[in-house]
């Protein structure tokens, strides 16, 4: 039996889920893109048959998977475009992402206004032929044949055991992604193309007003994290994950962390320097959860006292209000994505007596009873003491409004640049960010991956309203992104996945996130050190 948004049905002969769609159209205010089979994401290309016994779930763009669908999809067409008025063989590189839009670079060819309206132009002519976008089941001896006709030598297939790769068609040209495509060129709408740096930002629509754009941002200072970190890979000649898994496959791994690690520490250090010279007194990091702030609170405090400060870590979170005092959401549960959900007016007193000279105690959020509580911890600030404060709030000015700017240091930190898959297939550093938490929670919270999995998007609508819009008023970054993370995270998050059945609406994304991971080669945990941020998630850290 075929079950469809919950009302069953059944089919005569056999038929596409994008014919299917069709009869459901209705239910949705935006056009259906996508599909979900028994919490599987399906192309609509994909063929159901009367025997089948299965769950059938459609999506548009204002779904997560239903956009990630869109923005593929865009790519696809994009480099479609470049081809045609570049050659088959011109790379176009997908470098990262920011705020959902990407910033691209084409290898050898200069960015113009000009092109960049060429290339627009082209895209649109190419939606407007309203093109099927087919999947192909490919040997994968012939899918590298095919592969080599539009890139030399692509070598990311390398490390895939399978015997048959999906490969998408757009007339003549073939590509590989990871994840299904839109039924044909014409479901895309709308996207901007727009110059910048050397290369060039295509901008999507918005994720909760789907087919609505706002006024693109500058981002001036986290374009130049990605700008670092991308300068850094091509150094090592650590470009896409191929050569990672080379790395990896060469023995070479053990060398690779500490080369990681020697960066973070690096970066940590001439932070510390900016922060001595700047004189200032309260230092504020601020980022999105399982971003390793709390790791990179006490490395920096390290360094602090190697120059000759006496800092003193405090968390944001410890001035909370009690749990029945904290705000609402509109659901009626508790929300401490909020600002409100702070005694703000207590941490700003506290902190102007401490700017003064006199000793505070400090309170203590008590997590298990839900109240603020005393903490016995008495703390003065002399001439050579500093405060570091850490919380997904720190860089908003609101937190610490009655503090004068002139002391205060603001950091942000987040996994903000990742090693991408290929070319053409970044790894999002939400996922990133995501599969550390699946891993703490489950080490630390004994919370199993479903739960994580499932209070993600609320945790992800909170960073977007009250992080994210604050990232570009800090002093400084830190990308707390480890180019072999993934490789080491696998081996904990996998387990915890594939525990999740496929009647759980939380397995779409289980399988998704497993797909992209089976790509990866392990490395050897005993070679990460005891102070590694990524030991804020898979454990032996020497700081708690």
């Amino acid at each position: 039996m075929i079950t469809v948004l919950g009302e069953k049905i059944e089919l005569t002969e056999s038929t596409t889920l994008l014919e299917l769609s069709k009869k459901f159209q209705s239910y949705f205010s935006n056009e259906i893109i996508l599909a979900k089979v028994n919490n599987r994401l399906s192309d609509l290309s994909e063929i159901i048959y009367p025997e089948n016994d299965c769950r059938i779930e459609f999506l548009d763009i204002s779904n997560p998977n239903g956009y990630r669908t869109y923005q593929r999809s865009v790519v696809f067409i994009l480099i479609y475009a470049i081809k045609l008025l570049c050659g088959e063989k011109t790379r176009v590189i997908i470098e990262h992402s920011i705020n959902k839009n990407y910033y691209c670079e084409i290898d050898s060819v200069p960015v113009t206004p000009n092109l960049l309206r060429q290339i627009e132009k082209k895209m649109y002519e190419v939606i407007d032929q309203n093109i099927p976008i087919q999947k192909l089941s490919v040997p994968i001896d012939s899918a590298l044949t095919i592969m080599q006709r539009f890139c030399d030598n692509d070598n990311r297939f390398k490390y895939n055991r399978n015997s048959n790769l999906n490969l998408y068609k757009l007339n003549w040209y073939y590509d590989y992604y990871y994840g299904p495509m839109l039924p044909s060129t014409a479901y895309i709408k709308k996207f901007f193309l727009h110059t910048k740096l050397n290369g060039f930002v295509v901008q999507f629509p918005l994720f909760n007003k789907p087919y609505e754009f706002e006024e693109i941002q500058p981002n001036e200072k986290v374009s130049q994290v990605f700008l670092e970190y991308s300068h850094w890979l091509k150094i090592l000649n650590l470009q896409t994950l191929s050569s990672l898994n080379e790395i990896i496959c060469k023995g070479k791994s053990k060398e690779l962390i500490y080369l990681s690690e020697a960066l973070h520490e690096n970066k940590i250090v001439n932070i510390a320097t900016k922060i001595c010279e700047s004189n200032k007194k309260i230092i504020l990091i601020g980022g999105p959860t399982s971003s390793g702030k709390t790791t990179f609170a006490h490395r920096l405090s390290l360094q602090l006292r190697v120059n000759g400060k006496k800092p003193h870590i405090i968390s944001i979170d410890d001035y909370f209000l009690n749990r029945d005092d904290s705000p609402l959401d509109e659901n009626g549960e508790h929300d401490f994505e909020r600002l409100e959900a702070l005694n703000v007016k207590q941490l700003n007193d506290d902190l102007i007596n401490l700017l003064n000279g006199k000793i505070v105690e400090l309170p203590r959020y008590n997590f298990v009873s839900g109240l603020s509580e005393k903490s016995n911890r008495f703390i003065k600030l002399n001439d050579d003491d500093i405060l570091i404060m850490e919380g997904i709030h720190g860089l908003n000015e609101k937190l610490t409004a009655s503090i004068p700017k002139d002391y205060k240091f603001k950091i942000f930190v987040s996994a903000l640049a990742q090693l991408n898959i290929d070319d053409h297939n970044r790894i999002s550093t939400t996922d990133t960010r995501l599969v550390r938490r699946i891993v703490r929670d489950n080490q630390f919270r004994n919370f199993d991956a479903k739960s994580t999995i499932n209070i993600w998007r609320t945790v992800l609508r909170g960073e977007n309203n009250y992080i994210f819009p604050y990232q570009e008023e800090a002093d400084m970054f830190f990308n707390s992104a480890l180019v072999y993370e993934m490789s080491a995270l696998k081996q904990f998050a996998l387990p915890l996945l594939f525990d999740i059945s496929d009647d759980n609406s939380e397995y779409t994304e289980a399988n998704r996130l497993i797909r992209f991971m089976n790509s990866f080669l392990t490395v050897n945990t005993k070679y990460i050190p005891q102070n590694s941020i990524l030991r804020e998630f898979i454990g032996g850290s020497c700081f708690y």
